[in-house]
């Protein structure tokens, strides 16, 4: 895919690893609208801010309108983790799903239509590790995640034969503000934002994009002891 002539909106653009992102693009001549819930908050030379609060299904309908000439769709906006699902808030539970579920799907659903009309294109879904893993500290963050992976499954067999390539990125733990309380080996977002990228250009239908997702893929394969070992 050549990025240069391609229009790409990147979700969540204002801050973080879609930050990373619009720069990464922006490097390789694509034209980029970068959304946030506020767009005042985007700092992107070259970009163009567009409002976009995900789980707004009236701001997705906006953008859409907005827009008309979007080809890649990049589905970066995300909540912070924190709920356990045994004793965490049901609304915070519930905010986790409406991001990272409800809230791609709705943008999907909005763009996928657009990017047809302009000729196909792709879509890439910023997943996670956790996509396969559970720690129950964070096990809303890991199931919401989890029905991304699954939602970016369905749709990308639903929308290949109109010429959209869905893909999944995998990473572990990112510098950035979201896990700035994780004391863990993080990765730099210019560093995965080349990589995501990358995998755009060369249609990746799952994009790998460190260590730590490809050990928690190989240890999945291996049943549920591998990935849970302190299970009796």
């Amino acid at each position: 895919m050549d990025l240069a002539t391609s229009t790409v909106l990147v979700t969540g653009a204002n801050r973080g690893f879609g930050r990373a992102l619009a720069v990464e693009l922006l490097s390789r001549g694509a034209t980029v609208y970068a959304g946030a819930r506020n767009p005042d908050q985007v700092d992107l030379p070259g970009a163009e801010p567009i409002t976009l609060d995900i789980t707004d299904p009236a701001s997705v309908a906006a953008a859409v309108k907005a827009t008309g000439d979007v080809t890649i769709l990049i589905n970066n906006a995300g909540s912070p983790p924190g709920a356990d699902l045994l004793t965490g808030d049901l609304n915070d539970i519930r905010l986790e799903m409406d991001t990272h579920f409800f809230g791609t799907l709705s943008v999907i659903r909005g763009f996928a239509p657009q990017i047809a009309a302009n000729g196909g294109g792709a879509i890439l879904n910023i997943l996670s590790g956790l996509s396969w893993v559970s720690f129950p500290e964070v096990g809303a963050y890991c199931a919401a995640k989890s029905a991304e992976w699954s939602l970016t499954n369905a749709v990308r067999l639903q929308l290949a034969d109109q010429g959209i390539r869905a893909a999944g990125l995998h990473v572990g733990y990112m510098d950035t503000d979201m896990v700035r309380t994780v004391t863990e080996a993080k990765s730099d977002p210019a560093d995965i934002a080349r990589i995501a990228v990358d995998g755009i250009a060369t249609g990746a239908y799952e994009i790998l994009a460190d260590n730590a997702s490809r050990q928690v893929q190989t240890a999945l394969a291996a049943g549920v002891t591998a990935l849970y070992p302190q299970l009796p």
